[in-house]
């Protein structure tokens, strides 16, 4: 049954997001990179062919990486800060450049991973510090901290 016509409705299908889009294929490229499926990516990566929506998947990336960068500690945020800038220098150079854009995608998303790694190893070095002061503050309300310290001043 075909719908009514309604004033100011054209009744055609409205036609994706191409930033909710991009976002969702910078998702996949992410996944399939931390898969290590290298064939899922190069497919991804051949079957967007414009520009646009290559840039479009761009900014998903670059927005995840931004915000994840956020939680690292000082040091790896300022070394992923520069590691976006180049990425942008990149991504400025192969502006019309499909093939160039599809270079950008992949480093970009790899960044994400190496952001993911590197809060992964701050995250168990920030438990490890809680341990072992955890321990040291038991040990002291013990005595154990106390006495071991007069034994070896005498």
């Amino acid at each position: 049954m075909p719908r009514p016509e309604r004033p100011g409705h054209s009744g055609a299908v409205t036609p994706p997001d191409p930033a909710a889009e991009g976002r969702r294929r910078a998702d996949l490229l992410v996944t399939l990179l931390a898969d290590d499926d290298t064939t899922g990516v190069d497919r991804l990566l051949a079957g967007v062919s414009e520009v646009r929506d290559l840039v479009f998947t761009g900014a998903g990336l670059t927005s995840v990486a931004r915000a994840e960068a956020r939680s690292l500690p000082p040091a790896q945020r300022a070394q992923a800060n520069t590691r976006q800038e180049r990425l942008g220098l990149l991504r400025n150079a192969n502006a019309t450049n499909p093939e160039g854009l599809r270079v950008w995608l992949r480093r970009a998303a790899e960044e994400i991973l190496l952001i993911r790694a590197q809060q992964a190893v701050a995250d168990r070095v920030a438990a490890g510090a809680q341990e072992r002061t955890a321990t040291r503050v038991a040990a002291e309300a013990n005595g154990t901290a106390a006495a071991s310290r007069t034994a070896t001043a005498t």
